[in-house]
């Protein structure tokens, strides 16, 4: 089988993988110095997500690892529960681990892909989201998914909801750097989304 890396894809495409994986990793867990120094070297332009990416960059320079942990935990963790719920299942039902999350798994099969052995939250997280549309671009699974098939994984699994999701976070009481996070979020699913749109 053909590694991801020796796969040739188009420039937009593989900036399309690494958007999604960097916000995945964002959403996985609290970043690290290494990450937080790879968030505030980013460069933005005029364009809404150019912006965003921006204010992301600037809001790592004041953010700290310590303080990202105690608000990461406040987001999506909590005493019982976080402010913020980051599952499919949750923004569309009312509760976790309902029907979307058994239609993921079910598409997971399908497309090769295997839950990792030290994740256990469940699959519809939208770190795993972000990680599973980068792996399909770049071919981390199987060979690269079509742009049909793309589009029909992400208007399953994320058009639904993710946009949502990011802006929940993006408005948070407990957010500060998140914020910046859920603007990226937000744009970059609002740019995907039309992008499909214009393919179908």
């Amino acid at each position: 089988m053909t590694a991801a890396a020796d796969i040739a894809l188009a420039p937009e495409d593989r900036l399309r993988a690494d958007l999604y994986n960097f916000i995945g990793l964002l959403l996985a867990r609290p970043p690290d110095q290494l990450l937080l120094d790879q968030c505030a070297a980013l460069t933005g332009d005029e364009t809404t997500l150019g912006q965003a990416i921006t204010a992301l960059s600037t809001a790592a320079r004041k953010a700290r690892p310590k303080a990202l942990t105690q608000e990461f935990n406040v987001l999506f963790i909590g005493l019982g529960r976080g402010e913020l719920l980051p599952y499919a299942s949750y923004y569309l039902t009312g509760f976790l681990n309902e029907k979307p999350l058994a239609r993921l798994r079910a598409d997971m099969t399908a497309l090769g892909m295997t839950r990792a052995d030290n994740v256990y939250e469940p699959e519809d997280n939208i770190a795993s989201l972000m990680e599973m549309m980068a792996g399909m671009i770049v071919g981390r699974f199987r060979a690269p998914a079509s742009l049909p098939d793309q589009r029909q994984f992400f208007n399953k699994h994320l058009a639904p909801w993710a946009g949502h999701f990011f802006a929940d976070l993006e408005a948070a009481k407990g957010a500060q750097f998140y914020t910046a996070v859920g603007r990226v979020g937000r744009a970059f699913m609002e740019i995907e989304r039309e992008a499909f749109r214009m393919t179908a």
